[in-house]
């Protein structure tokens, strides 16, 4: 079943939380999940918006929804429609990938975003990770909780490819970032695999 994460707020604290929720849903069974990007009560700041566009585009279902005022990214700024449409090409190109994990779930009931422990069981750090995700079985997501773009998120044993630049770092370790609005940890586990399709022509975007 797809479900969202209830009425939530224009905070960084309530974007945290929606994650946590996410994370906990999966972990209960739930396969899809979606959340109000930018928070259903209350009007972010043009900041925030753009923050949770990132993360909101990399969930498996996404959506612009709240209750009193508008969440087009035109009335935010010109940067906040640059933004969302940069996310949203993105998700475009991991389509093949995404439905592959959709598929996934519907089969064997695994969820689309999935709580790092799934993915890694041996691993006991991830037992704890509640602000980063694996949306599908090879990528990781990191999403950014602060004004400053400054994030800090673990990288599980492996070869990892970043999604956006091509770099190529070996796990396992803590990785500390600055990250502008186009960007947030994105990486791909080399050893799983993400289809050709998807990963050429992304850092054209």
């Amino acid at each position: 079943p797809l479900h969202w994460g209830g009425d939530n707020s224009a905070t960084y604290i309530s974007m945290a939380e929606t994650l946590r929720g996410g994370l906990s849903l999966g972990l209960c069974g739930f396969g899809y999940w979606s959340h109000d990007i930018s928070g259903f009560i209350g009007t972010a700041t043009p900041d925030l918006y753009k923050r949770w566009v990132a993360f909101g585009l990399m969930s498996s279902h996404s959506r612009l929804h709240g209750n009193d005022s508008v969440r087009m990214p035109w009335h935010f700024d010109d940067e906040a429609v640059d933004v969302l449409r940069f996310f949203n090409r993105l998700k475009t190109h991991l389509k093949p990938y995404l439905l592959d994990a959709a598929r996934e779930a519907h089969e064997h009931g695994w969820p689309m975003l999935r709580a790092m422990l799934l993915e890694f069981p041996d691993d006991p750090t991830c037992r704890y990770l509640d602000t980063q995700y694996m949306l599908g079985p090879a990528l990781l997501v990191a999403p950014i909780f602060s004004p400053s773009g400054d994030v800090s998120w673990y990288m599980p044993e492996g070869e990892w490819r970043n999604l956006l630049t091509g770099e190529i770092v070996q796990g396992p370790g803590w990785r500390h970032e600055k990250h502008d609005y186009f960007s947030l940890p994105l990486w791909v586990h080399t050893a799983r695999g993400i289809p050709w399709e998807c990963l050429n022509g992304i850092t054209g975007i």
